[in-house]
């Protein structure tokens, strides 16, 4: 199959949640769409051997109600990213990204991640074969630079490689990624974001979509990326503050009908109450949440609830509701 007329056209980039690695699965997804109906969602990065080698199913499957929701892939075989690629399609994701921004040690020994920006044209020939073999976006997601290798040159050598095989997606996370004696965590915030190098690739590539990734945690922020860009893409404020979302709703998308922080945990209990009589534990779900009333008079206590009742083995529905009565639903 070869990529035609595709949903890119009716995704909407203009405000995204990064891929976290160990936070995005499918219960936050699905809390955080409870907030954002626009926000488009990305999973945790899934590699390439989870999917060719491992339990399908278990790794891809997803909640209808996240949609619209992209697959982010760690690999850098052609063969086999497009084999994963055909397989997001198949089960119905809305784009398939590719990583080449992670800088964990282990991602490196994998050969993918932020590593893959000294190989561009290993990256170009998987864009291809991803792009050959299905008809969704397939997008890349890559920091500014790498080590020495972080002038603007080298980034925009590198979005042109990959550029040339119709890849018309490119998320930047506005910091180069040091790969060597810099833990993850540190990788998120030590290197300075520059912004202007996403800004002037814009400039130099205006036919393409360019997405900002890294430090976006205001509306005002947003505001003034999407001056220059085409979206921007948070990271830990949507996880750490989840109800920022639905200021992002009202203010940039215009949403009227946001639900209130009670109308969230009303339209989540059912979904706890099924994933409990499928086995799946309270603290799984309720992790995600402990943000949801952070600022807010009795927040603390109420994360205080959840972290430690959630993770007992007769915790159930009515641990939440516990939890709910220490703060005002607002």
């Amino acid at each position: 199959m070869t990529q035609g007329v595709t949903k890119s056209s009716i995704l909407d980039r203009t405000v995204s949640v990064a891929p976290m690695m160990g936070w995005t699965d499918r219960h936050d997804r699905y809390f955080l769409r409870l907030i954002s109906p626009n926000a488009l969602l990305y999973t945790v990065m899934i590699t390439t051997g989870a999917l060719v080698y491992g339990k399908k199913l278990e790794v891809l499957d997803f909640n209808s109600e996240e949609h619209p929701v992209a697959l982010q892939l760690g690999g850098s075989d052609p063969k086999d990213l497009a084999e994963c690629a055909k397989l997001a399609e198949q089960y119905g994701y809305d784009e398939v990204n590719l990583n080449c921004g992670c800088p964990s040690d282990r991602v490196q020994k994998g050969k993918f991640g932020a590593c893959l920006m000294a190989e561009p044209q290993l990256v170009a020939d998987g864009i291809d074969a991803m792009r050959q073999a299905v008809s969704i976006p397939v997008t890349v997601k890559t920091r500014i630079g790498i080590d020495d290798q972080d002038s603007y040159q080298f980034l925009l050598d590198f979005v042109g490689k990959i550029a040339e095989k119709g890849c018309n997606t490119f998320i930047i996370h506005a910091r180069k990624a040091l790969l060597n004696g810099l833990s993850p965590a540190e990788n998120r915030t030590v290197p300075p974001l520059n912004y202007d190098r996403a800004y002037q690739l814009k400039k130099d590539f205006p036919d393409l979509n360019i997405i900002l990734n890294g430090g976006i945690k205001t509306v005002e922020n947003i505001q003034d990326a999407l001056k220059n860009v085409d979206g921007v893409m948070i990271g830990r404020e949507a996880y750490s503050n989840p109800y920022f979302l639905a200021q992002v709703e009202r203010e940039i998308f215009g949403n009227t009908t946001v639900r209130s922080r009670g109308e969230v945990l009303d339209a989540l209990m059912p979904y706890i109450d099924r994933s409990l009589q499928n086995g799946i534990p309270l603290k799984d779900i309720t992790r995600h949440i402990l943000g949801l009333y952070q600022g807010l008079r009795g927040g603390r206590k109420w994360r205080q609830i959840l972290s430690e009742e959630a993770y007992k083995p007769a915790a159930n529905a009515n641990t939440v509701l516990m939890a709910r009565a220490q703060v005002a639903d607002a």
